[in-house]
């Protein structure tokens, strides 16, 4: 489990219902829900992380954002709500915890219970802009930028990276080749160095302004 992402639920301010609800386990690497799937149960994680993506009929691969402990899944909330099959993907990055809920339970809780009701639209409201942003970013934003900002959140404390070009080519919703040509140049004008399966950031402060 990765303690980094793990909340204390006891701290929280988490409805009586979602507190009440029973808490699943989910390994990593296990599929959530698949494109085409009908949601059945609302899902609060407190522990992990969960990869929601699009896959295209190519099949390539955009992440939308990413589920951590203290949040919901909005395309989950969304589909629960207007009774819809997810248009997305998603998988566990690490050992996951979550408080679950049930289609029925989550339609009365969200009919009788205040506390619920105001939790799940404001947070359906908060993830629902953070997914604006990525968007735009990705609409707007050349590959560059959104890579120097991939590299430097993927980055710990020493300034290096652990992550494939595969990996980052999800986070920034391009293709491995085109990452792969970027990583390249960025080396060779020495902001970074590439090795085997990391990357070490030789000018942090350089790829904070591109």
């Amino acid at each position: 489990m990765r303690e980094p992402y793990a909340v204390s639920e006891r701290q929280s301010t988490l409805p009586e219902v979602l507190r009440a609800a029973p808490c699943i386990e989910v390994p990593a690497g296990s599929r959530v829900f698949a494109q085409g799937q009908q949601a059945s149960s609302y899902l609060f994680v407190t522990a992990g992380s969960v990869k929601v993506f699009a896959r295209s009929s190519e099949g390539r691969e955009v992440v939308l954002y990413r589920v951590q402990a203290g949040e919901m899944c909005t395309l989950t909330t969304s589909c629960m709500l207007g009774r819809t099959p997810y248009p997305a993907e998603a998988v566990t990055e690490s050992d996951v915890s979550a408080r679950t809920l049930g289609a029925a339970e989550f339609d009365r809780a969200l009919a009788g219970a205040d506390d619920f009701r105001q939790f799940v639209f404001a947070s359906f409201g908060k993830r629902l802009a953070d997914i604006m942003q990525r968007m735009e970013q990705l609409v707007l934003e050349c590959v560059r930028n959104r890579l120097a900002r991939c590299l430097l959140r993927r980055a710990g404390p020493d300034h290096v990276a652990v992550v494939t070009h595969e990996e980052l080519a999800l986070d920034v919703g391009t293709a491995r080749e085109v990452v792969s040509r970027h990583l390249k140049a960025m080396e060779q004008g020495g902001l970074i160095e590439l090795q085997r399966g990391r990357i070490v950031l030789r000018h942090p402060e350089i790829l904070r302004v591109m």
